[in-house]
């Protein structure tokens, strides 16, 4: 069961979408966002994911630094949100606003060609950074 209907849960894809930086909104192009409960065989199968991984996101498609020329007439790009497993990790509408937001960036980051290391990366990198600036 949805703790939240899936017009809240859009409604806070959507601002998570008008929370990226602008530089960010403007180069994304050829790109879909789609909710689902949960992922389905094929995806888990697809990520390599095992019993008992929980996928939050998923991004399907091609990512902008694999574009090259004559790059045109396919399909978008999908990033699939999965609220039954993002509501797993939070209770409050704060909460699954957090977790929203993070993974939309996560999956945001994929399709500009990121990969799962870079982003734990610079994840760290910027925590980092905060913490040196509170010192």
């Amino acid at each position: 069961m949805l703790k939240y209907s899936r017009e809240q849960f859009e409604k806070m894809v959507n601002r998570a979408l008008e929370k990226l930086p602008g530089k960010v909104k403007k180069r994304i192009e050829n790109v879909a966002v789609c909710l689902e409960d949960l992922p389905t065989r094929e995806q888990l199968e697809e990520t390599g994911s095992r019993r008992g991984d929980i996928l939050l996101g998923l991004f399907e498609g091609v990512s902008e630094t694999a574009w090259g020329k004559g790059f045109g007439n396919v399909l978008p790009n999908k990033i699939t949100i999965f609220q039954k497993n993002i509501e797993r990790f939070a209770d409050t509408p704060e909460e699954v606003e957090r977790e929203v937001r993070a993974t939309v960036n996560h999956e945001i980051a994929h399709h500009f060609g990121w990969s799962d290391r870079e982003i734990a990366e610079k994840k760290r990198a910027r925590g980092l950074r905060a913490k040196r600036r509170s010192l």
